[in-house]
């Protein structure tokens, strides 16, 4: 339920945490204020989910913080209309922020158990152009490529090269490289058929999993 209360916090974390701090795109701020978060997160901790922080939602995951999602979202520049592919789709927050200006969202997550849980949030809200899959992530998701924008919510030690590849023309790739403790949040663009990098700020992720990520035991 989006109680006054809920709704409150929503408008304030927008106008503080994200607006305040440089985010700008109109259908992004729109989003961030229309898109409940405290439905992505578990019931004990809803009432922290306005805070300026990411928070557990089981098997190991987090949600990130709204900064951060905001911030990852903008930088895939997108104008409406395009298909973007998501790595990580943990609970489905950041897939439901991406579905309001992408026609398709593909979102792909590693752990059964939350893509299930994912999907169950996306439905409640009635949010149908977003697409659950299971999956190695890294791999991308050949049969819808190639993506506009590609988004991934892991830290990598390396930028997967089968993203790459699907990345379209034109297209951007928003994305954490680094170690296990921390990394580089780095934008990827393929223009004029040449790929072009520049790191933007230092975060912290949870790892990667799977072929271009980091082991189990790692």
């Amino acid at each position: 339920m989006d109680t006054e209360g809920l709704r409150s916090a929503r408008l304030e974390m927008v106008e503080i945490q994200i607006a305040a701090r440089g985010i700008h795109t109109a259908w992004l701020l729109q989003a961030m204020q229309d898109i409940p978060r405290h439905h992505f997160i578990p019931p004990d901790l809803q009432a922290h989910a306005y805070e300026d922080r990411p928070l557990p939602i089981g098997s190991g995951q987090t949600i990130s913080q709204p900064y951060i999602v905001a911030l990852m979202t903008e930088l895939l520049d997108l104008k409406g209309g395009e298909k973007v592919l998501e790595i990580g789709t943990g609970s489905g927050y950041q897939s439901a922020i991406l579905s309001c200006s992408a026609e398709q969202v593909h979102t792909i997550e590693f752990i059964p158990t939350l893509a299930k849980k994912a999907e169950e949030n996306l439905k409640t809200l009635d949010i149908r152009n977003v697409f659950v899959h299971i999956g190695d992530g890294g791999l991308g998701f050949l049969e819808a490529a190639p993506y506009k924008g590609i988004l991934v919510t892991a830290a990598a030690p390396v930028v997967p090269a089968m993203l790459l590849d699907q990345l379209a023309q034109g297209g951007t790739l928003v994305l954490p490289v680094g170690g296990m403790t921390g990394q580089y949040l780095q934008v990827w663009q393929r223009q004029l058929g040449e790929l072009h990098v520049r790191d933007i700020i230092p975060v912290s992720f949870v790892p990667l999993r799977g072929q271009y990520g980091w082991k189990e035991d790692a």
